[in-house]
């Protein structure tokens, strides 16, 4: 079995005249946390956007774990293994802590008409089943929090959220799991947190693969053991954080060093 999980061979996306990737090769091996970084409008959240299936690419393949997944649905990526949050919150406020992560895992949830008014007492037991996954995903960040799951989800502050839709991603057991910008409109310490809790999720699924875009360095530095860096939809640098900070490319496209 290929060490990789995910392979991009010359993946192209255009918008008009506008390539918003361009040729990209990359891999990503099984359990490794790998960051993906440069400016904005560099390609990145496009390449996850192309992944799960919200854009169709414009040239190239991508691969999943041994299959051809290019072009396939947002739901077909999901039901192959692939997770992701977003930059922008995609809670539903209103909502309870629990019923927010099982919108997660709706599709893998029977509930048609007939199952959900016929079939009570199996609607029971795959409710009750969903809730003690759900509370043992939410105590893995904090217990005290798995104590509020019928709590609305808006009345937590940020990085609670963050939790939260960690936690939406991971209920339905991906492989790979995709962090668009985690620690967007956090604090310094929630920031230093939310890495802790990244790093305890990979511990304890150590056959989990990451992907994390980020701005925030420091985070790269600490979670990843390794880097892709984009400029205008190509890959410019690879290597460990530590090679590509020293990449002459990278100061000069992303750290603003001439």
């Amino acid at each position: 079995m290929s060490d990789a999980l995910l392979e991009f061979e010359g993946l192209g996306k255009s918008f008009g005249g506008v390539r918003a990737l361009d040729g990209l090769d990359m891999r990503v091996k099984r359990g490794e946390i790998l960051g993906l970084i440069g400016p904005n409008g560099s390609g990145k959240t496009t390449s996850f956007n192309v992944v799960t299936g919200i854009y169709s690419p414009s040239q190239g393949r991508v691969r999943f774990d041994g299959q051809d997944i290019t072009g396939l649905s947002a739901r077909k990526v999901y039901e192959a293994g692939i997770a992701r949050t977003f930059q922008r919150s995609r809670l539903c406020l209103p909502l309870s802590i629990f019923d927010n992560i099982m919108i997660g895992n709706h599709a893998r949830l029977d509930n048609g008409l007939w199952f959900n008014l016929i079939r009570r007492g199996a609607l029971r037991r795959q409710v009750e089943e969903g809730y003690d996954k759900a509370r043992e995903l939410v105590a893995g960040f904090s217990r005290e929090l798995a104590g509020r799951m019928f709590e609305p989800v808006g009345a937590l502050p940020m990085i609670e959220r963050r939790r939260i839709e960690i936690c939406r991603a991971l209920v339905s057991g991906p492989k790979l799991l995709l962090l668009d910008e985690p620690s967007a409109g956090m604090t310094h310490d929630e920031t230093a947190q939310l890495m802790d809790d990244i790093l305890a999720v990979r511990d304890r699924m150590d056959d989990l693969s990451i992907i994390i875009i980020e701005h925030e360095m420091g985070v790269i530095e600490r979670l990843t053991d390794h880097c892709v860096v984009l400029s205008y939809g190509r890959k410019i640098s690879e290597g460990s954080y530590a090679q590509i900070a020293a990449d002459p490319e990278v100061q000069s496209a992303y750290l603003g060093v001439d």
